[in-house]
C-alpha cells in the first residue's frame, strides 16, 4: 500500500497586514485578498515622498481600516494639486498612508515602511513620477489603483472614558 500526501490547497483567507506611524498612534489594518501575497511598493519621486521617504502601496481590492487614537496629533498635509491628503502623526513625524478624496468616495495609498513584519520579499519595489500628469488623469488612475475601502475610527477623549 502506498501512502501519498494530499495536495495542500493554498491558503485562500484573507491576509492582514498591520502598520502604524513610530508611535502608534495612527494605526491601520489592510486587508488584502489571498491571491494579493506580492504587492507593488512604489517610490514616487515628488519632493514630499522623497523628504518622507515613503514608499506607497495601491491594491484596489484590498479594504483599509485606520484608527486614529488622538486626534489632536493627526494632522493632514495636501499640496500642489491638492488633490490628496497626507496623513501625518504630528507626535512622531511619520506618513503612514495618503488618502485622496474623489466623488464621494476615499481611495488610500499605505506607506509600506510602515508595515509591521511584512517581509520585503513581498513587496515589488518601482520608481514613479507623475510629472506631467493631469488632474484628470491623476484622479483615474487613482480611482482604477488605489484601496477603494477605508474606513476610519478615532478614540473618543480618553480623559472622558476614564483612561
Amino acid at each position: 500500500m502506498v501512502c501519498r500526501a494530499e495536495p495542500q490547497k493554498p491558503d485562500r483567507s484573507p491576509r492582514q497586514i498591520k502598520g502604524s506611524c513610530h508611535c502608534r498612534n495612527i494605526s491601520f489594518t489592510l486587508i488584502c485578498q489571498a491571491a494579493d501575497r506580492e504587492m507593488p511598493a512604489r517610490a514616487c519621486t515628488c519632493s514630499f515622498c522623497t523628504k518622507h521617504g515613503a514608499v506607497w502601496a495601491t491594491l484596489s481590492s484590498a479594504a483599509l481600516k485606520v484608527r486614529v487614537k488622538e486626534p489632536a496629533h493627526h494632522a493632514k498635509y495636501a499640496f500642489a494639486t491638492k488633490t490628496a491628503q497626507f496623513h501625518i502623526c504630528s507626535r512622531c513625524g511619520v506618513v503612514p498612508l495618503v488618502t485622496s478624496d474623489i466623488e464621494g468616495r476615499v481611495y488610500a495609498a499605505v506607506n509600506t515602511n510602515t508595515f509591521d513584519d511584512v517581509d520585503s520579499v513581498q513587496l515589488q519595489h518601482a520608481s514613479v513620477s507623475f510629472e506631467g500628469e493631469s488632474e484628470a488623469a491623476r484622479l483615474a488612475r487613482r480611482t482604477r489603483n488605489w484601496i477603494a475601502h477605508v474606513e476610519f475610527s478615532e478614540d473618543s477623549d480618553q480623559s472622558a472614558s476614564g483612561q
